[in-house]
């Protein structure tokens, strides 16, 4: 059976030496201890650096599997599926995820805690997302939730393992 890891975390990160060497000393011990498959939902630079580490991993560890789980075209011809899946072993939809409108984030985020045996976060609780309006005509704005918060805490109630690697350093 393989054991797969999930990687979620929020838009802007600090990249620091540091953050890279505790990353890749969590995904050899994770690849050390059978995990073999690393899912990515994109749209964050914490997963595109962990994207860039398993990548580099990849090269000395053959067997991992890089899995794209993505918010649109669930259902797609091999002709698109050729973009999609470009460097990734596989490219998924979840079932339900590309109709959900706004919550279609939040949905992939979960399938993919899901599918996980362990989630990597970059969570850091005090982390607010830009205030935004709901649309232009729209007097004020709001504060709108983090998605990471809320996979975290999905995440735990789950009672999945989680390493979290902003709280770590």
């Amino acid at each position: 059976m393989k054991k797969a890891v999930c990687f979620i975390g929020h838009r802007k990160i600090d990249d620091t030496t540091e953050l890279r060497k505790r990353l890749c000393g969590i995904l050899r011990e994770l690849i050390d201890n059978g995990m073999t498959d690393f899912i990515f939902g994109g749209r964050s630079a914490f997963d595109d650096l962990c994207y860039e580490l398993v990548t580099e991993l990849k090269k000395e560890y053959p067997e991992i599997r890089r899995i794209n789980f993505r918010c649109d075209h669930e259902d797609t011809d091999d002709y698109t599926m050729q973009f999609l899946i470009k460097g990734y072993e596989e490219s998924i939809c979840p079932k339900g995820v590309g109709k959900a409108g706004r919550a279609s984030y939040v949905k992939r985020n979960r399938a993919m805690i899901f599918e996980s045996d362990v989630c990597v976060f970059y969570y850091d609780e005090n982390y607010l997302p830009s205030r935004r309006k709901n649309s232009r005509r729209d007097l004020c704005d709001y504060q709108p939730k983090s998605g990471t918060a809320l996979a975290f805490q999905y995440a735990k109630s789950k009672k999945k393992t989680i390493i979290n690697c902003f709280a770590d350093i």
